[in-house]
């Protein structure tokens, strides 16, 4: 445990860093933004750059990866819009479902997870990130507006795809997997640029991650009840990875190709904290900005010791 924890502590303690210089003003509030076009229009989409583009093509395309991880995460969505709908109505159910299925994976989890797993984990965790950029999030989108009737509701589900296709990340996966499926080299001053930035990608990230939790707990004005965003912090860091850890393991009882290693990565995956990047979509559509930010922040602060937990826990049965 205290291995595991050696690995994990410099990743939170970087977003712990970006949260109190964001708390003590030493970080203005204007500039959180700078960081975060930064990190999502420049270091971000060179990381997953590099990494799709060494990593094998048929990792990046695996369907079974893709079906075990996309069927828990509609079963994670479906389960707290059920759960969640009579008391909030259709808009903050369908955002609290994607803070709930969520994961952190492209700020935190690329990094964190390759640090811990290896490059051979690269392939599992961008697919997974894409699942969740595509689908989970235009489901979501999606079902908020269903309070507005059909017509609302295909209306939103066309601003998300449109948003997604604005969003760098998913095209920087894309062209990765075609510079892996192709073979295909960066001319060498433009592949030394590009892994500048990507290496830039990590530390701006997770700092990043920190400030905007900050910024979102200054501006939280009403009181929002603890039992409105506690049990849904805690689905998402247990109830998530137990699903996916059990969904995989039915699929390997079945017979199905799913390598050990891949099942860790995805159980993973799940284990990380909500997404930041939730809360800037709750607000965008008019959702309860302070429920998401509060899930966001108690995920991420207990994911420290639930989510190394998970790591001893899955690294111990691989090794058994």
């Amino acid at each position: 445990m205290l291995a595991v924890f050696a690995v994990t502590f410099p990743f939170f303690a970087l977003v712990a860093c970006g949260f109190v210089a964001t708390r003590k003003g030493v970080l203005p509030l204007s500039a959180i933004s700078g960081l975060n076009s930064f990190v999502l229009f420049f270091a971000l989409p060179c990381m997953l750059f590099r990494f799709a583009a060494q990593t094998p093509i048929a990792q990046l395309l695996d369907p079974l990866v893709a079906g075990v991880y996309l069927l828990c995460a509609l079963v994670m969505v479906v389960g707290t819009m059920a759960l969640t709908l009579p008391r909030w109505g259709w808009n903050d159910a369908a955002f609290g479902a994607l803070v709930t299925a969520f994961p952190n994976s492209g700020f935190m989890g690329v990094p964190l997870l390759l640090a811990l797993l290896g490059a051979h984990s690269a392939g599992t965790v961008i697919l997974t990130m894409a699942l969740d950029m595509v689908i989970t999030t235009s489901l979501c989108i999606a079902l908020s507006r269903l309070g507005q009737g059909e017509r609302g509701a295909a209306q939103a589900l066309r601003k998300a795809l449109k948003g997604m296709l604005a969003n760098p990340m998913p095209w920087s996966i894309a062209l990765g997997g075609m510079a892996s499926a192709w073979a295909l080299e960066l001319p060498g001053p433009l592949d030394k640029t590009v892994a500048m930035l990507a290496a830039a990608a990590s530390p701006v990230a997770l700092f990043t991650i920190g400030a905007v939790l900050a910024r979102s707990q200054l501006n939280q004005q009403e009181y929002v009840a603890p039992r409105d965003y506690v049990p849904l912090a805690l689905a998402k860091l247990l109830l998530h990875p137990m699903l996916v850890w059990g969904a995989g393991l039915v699929a390997q009882a079945m017979g199905l190709a799913l390598a050990d290693e891949a099942l860790v990565a995805l159980v993973l995956v799940a284990a990380l904290p909500s997404a930041s990047n939730v809360s800037l979509l709750s607000e965008r559509f008019g959702a309860h900005g302070g429920r998401v930010a509060r899930i966001i922040l108690v995920s991420t602060a207990l994911a420290f010791v639930t989510f190394s937990g998970a790591v001893t826990w899955m690294l111990a049965g691989a090794q058994a």
